[in-house]
């Protein structure tokens, strides 16, 4: 590494020992992360679900046979075949069966509104779709121009232990009620054991290139209809190998746990779950949705090495923990995503745990890891961490890319690297808004320190403007979450005929406040903000819109507004 090429990354220094500079070119595909876990690993625990596993050897099996089936349902190299199902073994099997035909991933939130999930299918127009069977329906009531052609029905309680199926068929109430949140009746599919009836797929059936289009994800939407970011075998893998690389102290193999609680349709679940997860040759544990008491119990029997999640989380996490007087100890790593970590979390989750909570940042266009902070004394709470090996970062003016800011400067964040992507699925306009000559433009304003440490500002498009100043959301929130009557905030503009937007503050009002008194919140806001930046206005609200994995969306707050006023 010259030091031209560790000036342009001061972060280098801050890498822990035994991460490397960088990393060799990538090669081969996704398959071969599973493909070195079978067998390396062979009899080792690949995932738990409700406590039955499946070891590697047996995952193979059963992807070799989904393969099989899909071929023998047509479905051929570079096709896209949509994934709408929750986190459950079968969801692992048909990710990897897609791959392994040369086909094209593409992944959805099974609780999408039918709206939400036309729009999606209107745009990629998969032809085959594998889908739990709760949302069988929702698929079969498109539209004729919307037709897919293969449809697979997943009853994910048949990948429950013998004795939960059982219970599930008690004829009480509480059985009743998991039974119909899990299944449902399902007519003209075909169903997953249909599928995985035959011989699995012969081993001399072609494999995906590297630069093969391996998963279409699409963003979240919260700054406008969502988009499918093309992710190749390449994106997909180097991000594998990069978190990987900056995680030394997770050694490879069995006895390595991974908690799958964030939805593996999202980027950041199907990165660390999906691939890195299985490419460490780790005990997967499978959880449907996020449940405090569920994952405790976990604990108790196979404690994650690591453990993605969202600031929501660990703090629910730490909650119940307390109120039942359970351990959560031995969780090695908590590794945090999709929203601002909050530096006092930190210290009393780690003190519960005896591990490190690490923030970290990426996008869906970037597979989606860019940064992190060590596991180790040498994080900076309140950071967003480093550049992950092989990705490089600047910090520019927004107007003009070509200007590169110094240690302190916010400016917009654009990276470069093998984890980017090459553009939005059928949008070329939409591409060169964000690529500039292998620089993707992230959209978030950042500073970096001298360290190489990155901290977000805010969103580019979120920021306020009122009277010529610019102000950011996140500052007014964090500044209004310091006040005892304030549990949670979301701060939009919202227009003015004279400042060109006014502040406006939403906010849900600490437990136990019956009311709130707004001049006192203000008056508290103005002794740690300058005057433009203090909300005009300030209401109390029940709860604030917030993503699957728990981000507020500002859009949904500020249109809301709009049409209170309207």
């Amino acid at each position: 590494m010259t030091d031209s090429i560790s000036a342009d990354r001061p972060w280098l220094s801050s890498y822990d020992a035994g991460v490397p500079l960088d990393l060799p070119p990538v090669t081969g595909s996704l398959m071969d992360l599973l493909d070195d876990s079978v067998r390396d690993y062979p009899k080792a625990a690949a995932l738990q679900f409700f406590g039955k596993e499946t070891t590697y050897s047996a995952l193979a099996d059963a992807v070799g046979r989904a393969a099989a089936g899909l071929r023998r349902l047509g479905v051929k190299k570079g096709d896209r075949v949509a994934i709408v199902l929750p986190n459950c073994p079968q969801h692992i099997v048909a990710f990897y069966a897609v791959l392994r035909l040369g086909a094209v991933v593409v992944e959805h939130n099974p609780l999408y509104t039918p709206r939400e999930l036309r729009t999606q299918f209107q745009d990629h127009g998969a032809r085959h779709a594998i889908v739990w069977n709760k949302v069988v329906a929702t698929v079969q009531e498109f539209p004729a121009d919307l037709h897919v052609d293969a449809l697979v029905s997943v009853d994910i309680t048949t990948a429950l232990p013998l004795h939960t199926r059982l219970a599930l068929r008690l004829p009480i109430a509480k059985a009743r009620e998991s039974r119909e949140a899990l299944t449902a009746p399902v007519r003209g599919t075909h169903t997953w054991e249909d599928l995985v009836r035959t011989e699995p797929l012969p081993a001399s059936h072609p494999r995906p290139a590297t630069d093969d289009l391996a998963v279409l994800q699409y963003t979240s939407g919260t700054t406008g209809t969502p988009k499918g970011a093309i992710l190749t075998h390449r994106n997909l893998l180097a991000n594998a190998r990069q978190s990987q690389a900056f995680i030394p102290a997770v050694v490879r193999g069995d006895g390595c746990v991974f908690y799958a609680v964030l939805p593996m349709f999202h980027a950041y679940g199907l990165t660390l779950c999906l691939t890195f997860a299985m490419s460490m040759g780790a005990r997967l544990v499978l959880f449907p949705k996020f449940d405090a008491d569920m994952v405790i119990d976990a604990i108790k029997k196979h404690p994650p090495t690591v453990l993605p999640l969202v600031p929501p989380i660990a703090e629910r996490l730490l909650a119940r923990a307390r109120e039942t007087g359970a351990s959560i100890r031995g969780i090695g790593i908590g590794v945090s995503g999709a929203m601002a970590l909050s530096p006092a979390l930190v210290e009393p989750f780690e003190e519960a745990t005896g591990g490190y909570l690490i923030e970290g940042y990426g996008l869906s266009e970037c597979s989606p890891v860019l940064m992190v902070n060590p596991p180790a004394d040498s994080r900076k709470a309140g950071t967003i961490g480093i550049p992950v090996p092989g990705t490089d970062a600047r910090v520019v003016d927004p107007e003009d890319p070509s200007r590169v800011f110094g240690v302190g400067e916010p400016g917009e964040l654009v990276v470069r690297g093998p984890q980017v992507f090459s553009g939005y699925y059928g949008k070329p306009e939409e591409t060169e808004k964000v690529l500039e000559d292998g620089w993707f433009r992230t959209g978030d304003i950042v500073e970096r320190d001298e360290d190489g440490f990155f901290r977000v500002v805010d969103r580019l498009k979120e920021l306020i403007v009122t009277g010529g100043f610019n102000v950011s959301p996140s500052e007014v929130e964090a500044t209004l979450r310091q006040h005892p009557q304030v549990a949670d905030a979301a701060v939009v503009g919202l227009p003015d005929p004279h400042s060109g937007e006014q502040v406006v503050a939403v906010v849900i009002p600490a437990p136990g406040v019956t009311a709130l008194d707004v001049d006192d919140i203000r008056s508290f806001a103005r002794t740690r903000l300058t005057p433009y930046k203090v909300p005009r206005r300030i209401e109390p609200v029940d709860d604030l819109p917030r993503s699957l994995i728990g981000k507020v969306l500002r859009r949904q707050v500020r249109d809301a507004l709009l049409a209170q006023k309207d």
